[in-house]
């Protein structure tokens, strides 16, 4: 079974008791926070590898990895093959800083994206600019509601009751 799945089925598994889990997310979370700031301490280094042994470089278990290699994906320069991984698939965890920052934003990642590493790749003004354009991003505007005795948008010079809105 490839590593993704085995991953999923222990980390999405809803018959395991609401505190486990819990549990299981903060130590995860944990782990994840220590490779970050591995990885944004030096962000233009390029780190590749197989799966297994960058668990070995960052003292992670290949499935906490595995969890790993799944949520930063989308940051990556080049996305890994995460579907159909194995312990001995090359991956890369080249990443677009912007990227990272802002799916760490989106993800509520609070204690990702105000890690003290991200001071020395982004000034104060770029972070706000970066979070906002983020935060903007899922924003939906709805425009100005057509009322029924309105002139009709789509130019016919009727009513909109007596023309779209039917």
């Amino acid at each position: 079974m490839a590593l993704l799945k085995e991953w999923q089925k222990v980390a999405y598994n809803e018959k395991t008791p609401q505190n486990e889990l819990q549990k299981f997310w903060q130590r995860y979370f944990l782990l994840e926070k220590g490779v970050y700031e591995k990885l944004l301490t030096n962000p233009d280094e390029v780190v590749e590898g197989t799966v297994k042994e960058l668990a070995d470089k960052y003292g992670l278990s290949v499935m906490e990895m595995t969890g790993f290699l799944d949520g930063i994906n989308d940051s990556l320069v080049t996305p890994n093959p995460i579907d159909d991984m194995e312990e001995d698939t090359k991956v890369s965890l080249a990443f677009d800083k912007e990227k990272l920052y802002k799916n760490m934003v989106d993800a509520k990642a609070d204690w990702l994206y105000n890690l003290p590493m991200w001071d020395e790749i982004f000034d104060a003004e770029t972070k706000k600019r970066l979070y906002l354009e983020q935060k903007k991003s899922g924003t939906v505007v709805v425009g100005k509601k057509v009322g029924r005795n309105d002139p009709c948008p789509c130019g016919s010079g009727k009513k909109y009751k007596y023309c779209c809105g039917r």
